[in-house]
């Protein structure tokens, strides 16, 4: 688990007594008794039995801290906010109650959701819609993540199909709202997970206008590892009387998480990195920049350790991929930016590297809350240069973390001890073909609205889909009535001009410069004639052999000029 600050840190709506409650000492004493005499089944706490069937046949029989606290309250239609470390269960404290309510309800109407999720990062929303996925069949409800990066075709279907519980950022939701294929007005309960990042990035605006447009009397759940005074803001708007839990004590993290100050020569921060990569065990580094992420994985790879790099940069196909080789083993090191701080799970992660310390106590917290998830133990290693030391412990002060510094260098034995740093192969890592990379940028690929045409025109033969296969081949097949419009000048005067194929081919786009030049034929340029008669003195011998009168364009006005003098838009009309 990893250290919180103490919530006088933070000020918070948690930080609020509540008036029904004694002082402080005595609540605290209150708070762990209840935990000790808290029930230690999901039926005893409430929960449906179709769910707590589905529970078990995950093994998943006893709950969290968290959810024992928040359960009774969520399911009883109570506002809520709860805090806890992360890893601490908090997707399931709120996923089971609201699992429960839409099953016992009715199904969805089209363009309607009845309950809804709001997550702050793509990765997040995924992970969420997996863990109630196989939850919500078993009760049939149905989910959806509605997520930026991929093409709105599949979301907006389900929606019309109708899907009880929508997973989204607040970006897309907004964009699915304007294009009236998403209303909120049916929803009953909304829940924020990671509402404090959601408020770091900017999303407060968009949040705020999402929850107006849910019903007043919904039910809303609010979660997070940390609170601060913006998500205040939402609490004192938009919840009803909350009650409030917080399983986030100060010292958790003090025997299941160490933390580490290694002060680096600026010389040696890339060899102390590269060693402590190349360690036995699944490890997190993070970077502060997207630009920062890149270079690092190919210098990684350079050196002989292969790494993954995890950032906002990067299409959602291969955002995805890459979790997924490094849950699935198949990479022991992922380099993200903080996208992947907040709110993603992996298992087994033994270390946190901090290449760049953060500048935010929140963002330290969540870096470090990757590791010693539910229990588990874990370390986190910050490299700070001279001039980073001073800012780097009082952010680290300011998280409630007091940690060892030590002073190290590429290769000390002391590092290895912190670590388990080894010396990285050395053989560079074979990149491999980035072909799935073409096919993600339709559909999962930056991005958004154009990325579906675009992977049609390009992908498929964009010169056969627009001029040869529709068009050319119909006008081709006789359709010489179709001739008029659109690219289809090379099948069309082959057909059209038959002997003269080879001299016409493109004939027909260089009218102008005919008009002028000692050409004969007459075939287009109709104008010509009037000019070529007195100019060449053929009246109709050659001119007439193949494109004679009667040919609907020959005797328009408007081609006479054009064929003079370019086209002049003041005559033609």
């Amino acid at each position: 688990m990893t250290t919180f600050a103490d919530p006088s840190t933070f000020p918070s709506a948690f930080d609020a007594v509540p008036a029904d409650q004694p002082a402080q000492e005595d609540s605290a004493e209150q708070a762990s008794t209840q935990v000790a005499e808290a029930p230690r089944d999901f039926a005893a706490l409430g929960l449906p039995q179709p769910l707590v069937r589905a529970l078990a046949r995950q093994d998943i029989t006893t709950p969290f801290e968290i959810q024992s606290a928040t359960l009774p309250d969520a399911l009883s239609g109570r506002d809520v906010l709860g805090r806890g470390q992360t890893g601490s269960g908090k997707t399931l404290a709120f996923g089971l109650p609201l699992l429960a309510r839409v099953a016992a309800g009715d199904r969805a109407r089209p363009l309607r959701p009845r309950a809804l999720v709001l997550v702050p990062t793509r990765e997040l929303a995924m992970q969420v819609n997996d863990a109630l996925l196989p939850l919500g069949k078993a009760v049939g409800v149905f989910l959806k993540t509605a997520v930026g990066g991929v093409p709105y075709d599949r979301q907006i279907d389900a929606l019309r199909r109708g899907v009880e519980i929508v997973v989204a950022t607040p970006g897309r939701l907004g964009d699915l709202i304007e294009r009236g294929v998403c209303h909120l007005d049916d929803v009953e309960i909304t829940v924020l997970d990671e509402a404090d990042q959601m408020a770091d990035m900017g999303f407060l605006p968009e949040v705020t206008e999402l929850l107006a447009k849910t019903p007043a009397d919904a039910q809303r759940l609010l979660f997070s590892a940390t609170l601060d005074g913006d998500v205040d803001t939402l609490v004192k708007r938009f919840m009803t009387d909350p009650v409030t839990h917080s399983t986030a004590p100060p010292t958790a993290a003090v025997t299941t998480m160490d933390h580490h100050v290694l002060l680096i020569p600026p010389q040696d921060k890339f060899p102390v990195v590269a060693s402590i990569a190349a360690r036995q065990g699944r490890t997190m580094v993070f970077a502060r920049t997207q630009l920062g992420v890149d270079r690092l994985v190919g210098q990684l790879a350079a050196v002989g350790v292969r790494a993954g790099g995890l950032h906002g940069g990067k299409t959602q196909r291969m955002r995805t991929r890459t979790l997924a080789e490094f849950r699935e083993g198949r990479m022991n090191v992922l380099v993200a930016t903080d996208v992947a701080a907040r709110g993603i799970h992996v298992d087994g992660v033994t270390l946190v590297l901090h290449v760049d310390p953060p500048k935010d106590p929140k963002d330290y917290l969540h870096r470090a809350g990757r590791t010693a998830r539910a229990g588990e133990s874990g370390a986190v290693a910050t490299l700070v240069l001279p001039k980073q030391r001073r800012t780097t412990l009082a952010m680290m002060e300011k998280a409630g973390v007091a940690p060892s510094e030590t002073r190290v260098r590429a290769g000390d034995p002391a590092l290895a001890e912190l670590t388990g740093a080894r010396e990285p192969s050395g053989v560079p890592v074979r990149e491999e073909p980035e072909e799935p990379r073409r096919p993600g940028a339709r559909s999962g690929g930056q991005r958004r609205i154009g990325d579906r045409p675009e992977r049609r025109f390009g992908e498929r033969g964009g010169e056969r889909r627009y001029g040869d296969r529709p068009r050319g081949e119909r006008v081709s097949a006789g359709r010489d009535d179709r001739s008029g419009y659109r690219a289809s000048d090379r099948p069309r005067d082959e057909r059209r001009y038959g002997g003269e194929r080879d001299e016409r081919r493109h004939g027909d786009r260089p009218q102008g410069e005919r008009t002028y030049g000692d050409r004969r034929h007459g075939d287009r340029p109709q104008g010509e004639r009037g000019y070529g008669e007195r100019r060449y003195d053929r009246p109709g011998d050659v001119r007439g052999g193949y494109r004679t009168e009667g040919r609907g364009r020959d005797d328009r006005p408007r081609d006479e000029r054009r064929g003079y003098g370019d086209r002049t838009p003041a005559r033609t009309h």
